[in-house]
């Protein structure tokens, strides 16, 4: 049994809603509650400022660069993932069968969007399923039936004849596999670097676009007016420069492009906020980048200029909302994050947590 004492931040404290902030809680088989346990024995105290597990709305456990990974490789990510206190996990595509890591206790939660559905030619070797547009319906049904109610296309990605990036599918094929994913309980998202992939692709019913660097003036209302949400990816963008870089010799219009996104990308976050569009955490790791970064991403949409408390909902409890999984309630599994300090003060604590709990397990 766990006595977890300090600062509970079960909401995000907005001034006008009652038990946000909780002085204690405590864990029992496995499961939180706020009523202290009568004749309770043996309890572990763990004393500081304690958080719901932070979520990781786009990462890829079972992928490196090169395609998919051994189970090795495939818990190793998970455990960095863990230990940096990301306890739920939203797989954005991954080629690996990791469905064996549901039956682990001391492995984060992970909501799978089976894998990535591309056009041939037009996304990274060994990720994806790389397919025609009149395919895409009959692919997204089978990956809505795989996943755990997510599907991933990649939406825009270089195309050659022009240099530059450029949308991959029709507006008929979208609208047709977003209505049958819908059809099937499942939301749809899709990978987007690019201006003119955007719309479309909205106005098909799209649920959420990952990175979202093309977002302007234009398409920003109706990403509002639709209540679209993006993962922005920040740690993610931040490697566009040195992409463009290896990039250029071969399309010298598409590495310009790629530094036009990344040095409006904070411009475009704080633009993307402003107008209520719903923003939640995602790191990319498993392809080229690393495992844990889940903090350094909240530290990244503060810098854009989102208020400390809403990149912490971004993480915690807007993001669990948003994917259907509870926080810091009565009654709920006992996935939680300790630090030793406030983190609505100075979000950079989010990377070195003093304890982590999964399944009222103390793991980290």
């Amino acid at each position: 049994m766990l006595h977890i004492k300090g600062r509970v931040l079960v909401g995000p404290d907005t001034g006008d809603a009652a038990g946000d902030i909780r002085d204690e809680l405590w864990v029992v088989d496995g499961r939180i509650t706020f009523e202290r346990p009568a004749g309770a024995r043996d309890i572990r105290l763990i004393e500081g400022w304690v958080l719901p597990g932070l979520v990781d709305a786009h990462c890829h456990v079972g992928l490196d660069a090169h395609g998919a990974v051994d189970d090795s490789t495939s818990e190793k990510q998970a455990l960095t993932d863990r230990d940096a206190g990301a306890l739920l996990l939203r797989d954005a595509g991954s080629p690996a069968d990791t469905r064996w890591i549901d039956d682990r206790e001391d492995l984060p939660r992970i909501i799978r969007a089976g894998r990535h559905i591309a056009r041939t030619r037009r996304y990274i070797r060994n990720y994806a399923y790389e397919i025609e547009p009149e395919d895409l319906v009959a692919y997204v049904a089978a990956e809505a039936r795989r996943g755990d109610g997510w599907v991933k296309l990649v939406g825009d990605w270089i195309d050659r004849e022009t240099g530059d990036l450029g949308s991959c599918w029709p507006r008929g094929a979208v609208e047709a596999a977003i209505a049958e994913a819908h059809r099937l309980g499942a939301r749809v998202t899709a990978h987007c670097f690019a201006e003119e992939s955007l719309a479309p692709l909205v106005e098909a019913g799209i649920d959420c676009i990952e990175h979202a660097t093309g977002l302007t003036e234009e398409t920003i209302p109706l990403f509002a007016e639709r209540g679209v949400a993006i993962v922005p990816t920040l740690v993610n963008i931040a490697t566009f420069p040195r992409l463009a870089l290896g990039g250029e010799a071969r399309f010298p219009r598409w590495a310009d492009h790629m530094r036009r996104l990344h040095e409006r990308r904070y411009e475009t976050v704080r633009a993307a906020y402003d107008a209520g569009i719903p923003i939640y955490t995602g790191t990319d790791a498993g392809g080229g980048l690393a495992h844990g970064l889940v903090g350094q991403e909240v530290a990244e949409l503060v810098k854009a200029g989102i208020p400390a408390r809403d990149a912490l909902s971004a993480a915690t409890w807007g993001a669990r909302d948003w994917l259907g999984r509870p926080g810091l309630t009565e009654g709920a599994s006992a996935d939680l994050v300790v630090y030793d300090s406030d983190p609505r003060a100075d979000v950079r604590v989010l990377t070195t947590p003093r304890r982590v709990v999964l399944r009222g397990r103390v793991v980290g």
